[in-house]
């Protein structure tokens, strides 16, 4: 009798440990993959912040050269305000050019699973 309560016993601290070894890898596992997205992010914002201050100041610079040869600075302006309105029209009505791959890469960062975790499953 004593020997089934310690076999009990002993199974019991076992599934608890294996519980807590699971919870634990899960947690790491959420951790990792939040610091990754994270990190993806924070550098793709680097990068659209350096495009979008070379859109800028290209626009600017075509604006300028624009008007020159025109003849009036500010008609070149208008050319690439209304350029960069078409622009804007496009992306609000086929809004899945944008935001398709934008899901698909957050999705397969968050499905991709690293080689040491393949590993470590099998």
């Amino acid at each position: 009798m004593e020997d089934k309560a310690t076999l009990i016993e002993s199974l019991v601290e076992k599934a608890e440990a294996y519980v807590k070894t699971n919870l634990g890898l899960f947690k790491l596992s959420a951790i990792d993959k939040s610091a990754d997205i994270i990190s993806t992010i924070v550098s793709k914002f680097a990068v659209v912040i350096a495009v979008l201050l070379i859109i800028l100041l290209s626009s600017i610079g075509l604006s300028i050269w624009l008007g020159e040869l025109i003849g009036n600075s500010s008609y070149g302006f208008f050319i690439v305000a209304g350029f960069y309105v078409l622009v804007a029209l496009i992306l609000h009505y086929m809004p899945g050019i944008v935001k398709s791959p934008v899901n698909n890469s957050i999705i397969l960062k968050m499905l991709n699973t690293k080689k040491d975790e393949k590993e470590f499953t099998q």
